[in-house]
């Protein structure tokens, strides 16, 4: 895969979360820092129910393109849903638990991608 379907992937990504109201949406560069993928989309929902609803979204619409999802983790509890699509992980959290894990910190090193243009 090259660079720009994974950038592009997560612009999609990145449309549809917004376009469901997820919150604090962010986009990590993590290529120089990992081998697992090249980029990780973080967003909030406000409740079990949006993060499902977020996460069911992405895979529909991905899925609609084409564009198989790998692995799906964290469903059954909806506090921290993680979409696998090889390229870009797609964290979805609850407000506690992404303050818990705290990814941006744990990543502090990749950069961080303007997304202010994708937004509504």
């Amino acid at each position: 895969m090259n660079k720009d379907y994974a950038k592009n992937l997560s612009e999609d990504i990145i449309k549809i979360l917004d376009s469901k109201k997820a919150h604090n949406i962010k986009l990590l560069h993590v290529t120089e820092q990992t081998v697992i993928a090249d980029y990780f989309v973080l967003a909030n929902g406000s409740s079990s129910t949006q993060i499902r609803a977020l996460a069911d979204e992405i895979e529909f619409k991905l899925g609609e393109s084409g564009i198989p999802l790998t692995r799906r983790e964290g469903y059954a509890a909806s506090d921290w849903i993680v979409l696998d699509y090889d390229c870009v992980l797609v964290h979805i959290f609850s407000r506690e638990a992404r303050d818990t894990f705290n990814l941006e910190k744990l990543w502090a090193d990749a950069e961080d991608v303007d997304i202010s243009s994708l937004l509504i």
